[in-house]
C-alpha cells in the first residue's frame, strides 16, 4: 500500500461542523477528464486525467480503453503500467474490443472481434498486473473460456455491450464474472419473458453491478430501483467519463469517432449513441442521493463496493484504521471541498 494509512476515527470539534468527511471515491470505469484521455495510451494524458478526477474526489481509478487494435492495447499496456506502479492509476480496464456488433453503441464497430486468449495472455503477461479488468460479451464465440481465463490471471471479468440471454449471461457469471459493465447501457433492456443480462445481473450475489449515475444513461427512477435491487454492497457508481468532462460544449474524439457534447451529454457524432459522459464521481454522488439514495449507501457505491470489485477492499474505499489515508470533504449540498489521498491534501 502506498502512501500513510489511517490510525484511529474518532469524532472531534471543528470548526465547520457542517463538513462531510466520506472514504476517496473509487471509479471502476473511466476515459478520461479535464481534457485529457486514456483511450490513446499516452502516459502523460493518462496522468492529466487521473489529476483531474483527483480533484473532484476520486483517489482509485482505472483507466478505461474503448475496442482498439491490439497493437494500440499493447502500447497502452506498456506505458500504463508504469503509472499503476506509482500508484497514479489503479489498473487498466479493456472494455472491448470482445463486444457484441448490436450492443456495441459509441464503440468503434471496426475494431470488434471475438475474445483471443492469445491476445489475452499477452497483454495480462506484459501488463505484470497493470490489467484489472475486462470487458466481453459472453455469448461470443470464446468468450467463456476467455472469462475463466481472465479470473484465473486475477483479472476482473466483466459482462457488458452484450446482446446475451439471461442465460447466457449467467453462463459467464458462472465462468468467473464478477462486474456488469455500466448496467442497463449496452444491453436489451429487461422484459417479463426475457429478463436478458439486466436482470441476471441485478439479481447475481457474486457480480458488482456498475451504474452510470448522470440523469442521462439512467432515469433516477432507474438508477434507484438498480441500487435497491442489487443493494449498495452490489451497486458502483462509475463515471464512464471521456476527454470532455470538465471542458465547454463542443466537439470531441473517442476510439477514432466524432463526438458531440451538447448540454453535458456526449454523443456520437455519426448516429446519436451517447459516448461515455462528462460525470464526475462527486457529481455521481450528488445524483445517486438526489435520486433518493440514502447518503452512507451511496458513498459505499461511491467507495466500498468498487473497492471490494477490485479487489482493494482492505487498502481503499473506507475511513477505518488501517485503510490508506483517502479522504473526500464535503460541504452540507456535498460539493467537494477538499480531498486528500495517501494522507497528503491534494493542492
Amino acid at each position: 500500500m502506498d502512501g500513510p494509512t489511517i490510525l484511529d476515527v474518532t469524532a472531534a470539534d471543528s470548526g465547520t461542523p457542517d463538513d462531510i468527511i466520506v472514504p476517496g471515491f473509487v471509479d471502476l470505469h473511466c476515459h478520461g477528464g479535464g481534457g485529457h484521455t486514456f483511450t490513446t495510451g499516452d502516459a502523460e494524458s493518462a496522468r492529466g486525467a487521473a489529476a483531474f478526477h483527483l480533484a473532484h474526489g476520486t483517489t482509485t481509478l482505472l483507466a478505461s480503453l474503448v475496442s482498439s487494435p491490439y497493437e494500440l492495447m499493447r502500447a497502452a499496456t506498456a506505458a500504463f503500467a508504469p503509472l499503476v506502479a506509482d500508484g497514479t492509476l489503479a489498473g487498466i480496464h479493456f472494455e472491448g474490443p470482445y463486444l457484441a456488433g448490436a450492443r456495441c453503441g459509441a464503440q468503434n464497430p471496426a475494431h470488434l472481434r471475438d475474445p483471443s486468449l492469445e491476445e489475452l495472455t499477452a497483454l495480462v503477461k506484459l501488463g505484470d498486473g497493470a490489467v484489472r479488468m475486462v470487458t466481453i460479451a459472453p455469448e461470443l464465440p470464446g468468450a467463456l473460456e476467455a472469462i475463466a481465463y481472465l479470473a484465473g490471471a486475477g483479472v476482473i471479468a466483466a459482462v457488458g455491450h452484450t446482446d446475451a440471454t439471461y442465460e447466457q449471461t449467467l453462463a459467464g457469471v458462472a465462468a468467473g464474472a464478477t462486474v456488469g459493465t455500466h448496467v442497463f447501457n449496452g444491453m436489451p433492456p429487461a422484459h417479463h419473458r426475457r429478463p436478458g443480462p439486466v436482470v441476471a445481473l441485478l439479481g447475481a450475489r457474486t457480480v458488482v453491478c456498475e451504474l452510470v449515475a448522470d440523469g442521462f444513461h439512467l432515469h433516477p427512477g432507474t438508477l434507484s430501483f438498480a441500487a435497491h435491487a442489487a443493494g449498495p454492497d452490489r451497486a458502483a457508481l462509475i463515471t464512464d467519463a471521456m476527454d470532455a468532462a470538465g471542458m465547454p460544449d463542443g466537439r470531441y474524439e473517442l476510439g477514432g469517432q466524432e463526438v458531440v457534447v451538447a448540454d453535458r451529454v456526449a454523443r456520437l457524432a455519426r448516429d446519436g449513441s451517447i459516448a461515455g459522459s462528462t460525470l464526475t464521481m462527486d457529481a455521481a454522488l450528488r445524483e445517486a442521493v438526489a435520486a433518493g439514495i440514502a447518503l452512507p449507501d451511496a458513498c459505499a457505491m461511491a467507495a466500498t463496493t468498487p473497492a471490494r470489485a477490485l479487489g482493494l477492499a482492505d487498502q481503499v474505499g473506507a475511513l477505518e484504521a488501517g485503510m490508506r489515508a483517502d479522504l473526500v470533504v464535503l460541504s452540507p449540498d456535498l460539493q467537494v471541498k477538499r480531498v486528500m489521498r495517501a494522507g497528503a491534501w491534494v493542492p
